[in-house]
């Protein structure tokens, strides 16, 4: 089952809160709420409740960003066991809509991530196999998905000395979504050569999977490593997943077609009504092409639209997502709850705003409404036990416990709440020139959090051309240029990061020691009581840290930040003194982020190097090749090199 592997126990008020949840669940609760302080061990406190009780657990995040790093903790925590990673698989999605006041039409539009789609993929595989899996997930877990009673019948089981032939094989691979080629072996795609086939399944990026015939019987069945093909292992039997989340049966294409000519029929009937000619011709066209594709491939472009037909499922009846592949004893953490629980609630309303155009001016079937996220109220419908978790539970979280809140507010570490100081916005610029300096002399990090994205881009450029290393970060990098970024501001290959909330909630990082919030005296819901304290909250792992609040009025929001800010100090020094502990900063590896190949390879590139001489030859090179991207409006790579060629200007 689980094995949690740390060189730490329980300390301060981690033991408490573990026992506290422990008996919480094996009493049945269906809510319990932890108020952890930033810095107070939350998800060592998580993994210790997962190891206790010995069950499948589902932790939700708000974010990408926050996502991938409790995914790299629990992975540290449980080496042995299934720890796995759910979000969004598009680094880019701009979904289709129609503007009625300008009559205009905007197809989908989206870059697949196949890194992040393989995760998923594994993440959805391990649910349905073992016990000892911890999935990370986004939102994302409740969104659309395949019926999971269909999706288990698309698996395929193959064992040596398993009588099939060749062909027959190839037609399964097929069915499950795998292309064939006779070139190089990619993900989702399969070869054959001879009595040998070879497949790159899309849950793994290590390893390639050989099976070997002898006439038509399965001989053997092989890992191979991914790039030199070095044989990892035999083994008996393997079970072949789909390769995208789609995949379905025949007959439930089928049976979806039938009933996708019904519904299409009445909606043709009640535009023609209804005199709306234009919309009858638009959905007949659209509908009658899917349906030809649909027959033909067993696919089309858009067939999430149609995945109530799919399911069979009834009108407005909730769509199958990740929560119904959890076993029923899975217990349910969220994380940042104040932020993740709202965020929760308004998934469906955007889309059901959203599609609505779509299907009344005749793009869409009215049963495309029903490919949709969970309502919320769906979603407070599920029978497995929550752990709501954040530093400022909101009164939605703490209304289900009746105000029973377990507190985690001493740090194990000794480390106090930040030192606040409140500073006037006149000459802030000079201001934060300043703390900068200081920052850089004593080797230290620094985070700036501004009010919107468009100032953070511009105050990360100023601060470049005055010779700080700096970047902005903001929620249109995708998944691994956050990590990245993050990455090198602990590794101080940047100094300074300015962003906007998306700094805000649960980012670990304790080389960190100043933080600068702009417009705290701001009106608005970043600058709330719960948003200061987790925006202060994210130097609280350094045994000196600061946080500027530049404001020229104390609001009530500050007022109460300070207020708590000076309660909490005070407990945690009685503690300190009490049990002889001096504060001391977190130290914490930095591990490899989530990344793609061409990253990995820019590092390994890096550490290669062996003179100066030879980083210089090098950063020529790259200067010439970022200059011929920019002439191509190649502006993607042009910036990934230049952080290259500043990441090796830094290691000179």
């Amino acid at each position: 089952m689980y094995k949690l592997v740390s060189k730490h126990k329980p300390e301060g008020d981690q033991p408490q809160a573990i026992k506290s949840l422990v008996e919480g669940i094996n009493a049945n609760l269906q809510h319990q709420v932890l108020l952890g302080v930033t810095g107070s061990g939350k998800t060592f406190t998580m993994a210790n409740v997962i190891n206790e009780t010995k069950r499948p657990a589902l932790i939700l995040s708000h974010n990408k960003t926050l996502a991938s790093q409790l995914f790299a903790e629990m992975k540290l925590l449980f080496p042995e066991n299934k720890v796995e990673y759910f979000v969004s698989h598009f680094d880019y999605y701009r979904p289709e809509s129609y503007l009625p006041t300008k009559d205009q039409y905007i197809e989908k539009s989206s870059k697949t991530n196949w890194d992040l789609e393989s995760m998923r993929m594994s993440a959805t595989n391990a649910l349905i196999s073992r016990r000892d899996t911890i999935v990370v997930s986004s939102v994302a877990a409740i969104y659309g998905a395949l019926d999971p009673k269909e999706y288990k019948t698309t698996i395929f089981y193959i064992e040596t000395g398993m009588k099939i032939k060749r062909n027959d094989f190839f037609r399964e691979l097929v069915k499950l979504g795998y292309e064939k080629t006779d070139i190089d072996l990619e993900i989702g795609k399969f070869r054959s050569k001879g009595d040998v086939v070879e497949f790159y399944p899309v849950w793994t990026e290590e390893i390639t999977i050989r099976v070997e015939f002898f006439d038509d019987e399965i001989e053997k069945i092989s890992y191979l490593e991914r790039l030199n093909k070095n044989l990892i292992k035999k083994v008996n039997n393997f079970i072949l997943y789909p390769a995208n989340s789609y995949i379905v049966t025949k007959n439930t294409i089928e049976k979806a077609v039938s009933t996708i000519e019904v519904e299409l029929k009445d909606r043709l009937k009640f535009f023609e009504e209804n005199n709306k000619l234009v919309e009858k011709q638009r959905l007949e066209e659209r509908v009658k092409n899917d349906i030809d594709s649909l027959k033909e491939f067993g696919f089309c472009s858009g067939i999430e639209n149609y995945s109530r037909h799919m399911d069979q499922r009834k009108e407005g009846e909730k769509p199958f997502t990740l929560l119904d592949y959890l076993p029923k004893d899975t217990l349910i953490f969220i994380d940042e709850s104040h932020i993740t629980v709202p965020q929760l609630k308004a998934m469906y309303k955007g889309d059901f705003q959203r599609k609505s155009n779509l299907v009344d001016y005749g793009f869409r079937l009215p049963s495309a409404l029903d490919n949709r996220p969970l309502k919320f109220e769906e979603f407070q419908e599920i029978e497995n036990q929550i752990i709501y978790i954040s530093a400022t539970p909101a009164e939605y979280e703490t209304d289900l416990t009746n105000g029973e809140v377990i507190k985690q507010i001493i740090r194990p570490t000794g480390l106090l709440d930040p030192i606040v100081e409140i500073k006037p916005t006149i000459n802030q610029i000079e201001e934060i020139y300043k703390q900068i300096n200081i920052q850089i002399k004593n080797k230290e990090r620094t985070i700036i959090i501004t009010g919107k994205k468009k100032t953070a881009e511009m105050l990360s450029t100023n601060l470049r051309e005055k010779g700080f290393k700096s970047a902005y970060i903001h929620s249109e990098h995708n998944t691994f240029e956050r990590n990245e970024i993050l990455r090198k501001l602990r590794k101080g290959i940047f100094d300074v990061i300015v962003g906007v909330n998306l700094l805000r909630e649960g980012i670990d990082l304790p080389e960190v020691s100043l933080i600068m919030i702009l417009e705290a005296d701001a009106n608005s819901f970043a600058r709330t009581k719960s948003a200061l304290i987790q925006m202060i909250g994210r130097v609280a792992r350094n045994d000196h840290g600061r946080a500027i609040l530049f404001a020229d009025t104390i609001t009530n929001n500050i007022k109460e930040t300070l207020k708590e800010n000076e309660v909490n100090r005070q407990i945690q020094m009685e503690y300190n003194l009490k049990n002889n502990i001096v504060p001391k900063t977190v130290i914490k590896p930095i591990t490899d982020p989530i990344q793609s190949l061409e990253v990995k390879e820019s590092l390994e590139k890096i550490n290669q190097k062996k003179t100066k001489k030879e980083i210089d030859k090098i950063i020529k090179g790259l200067i010439k090749e970022k200059e011929r991207l920019i002439a191509n409006d190649d502006l993607e790579n042009a910036i990934r090199i230049r952080d290259l060629i500043f990441e090796l200007e830094n290691e000179k």
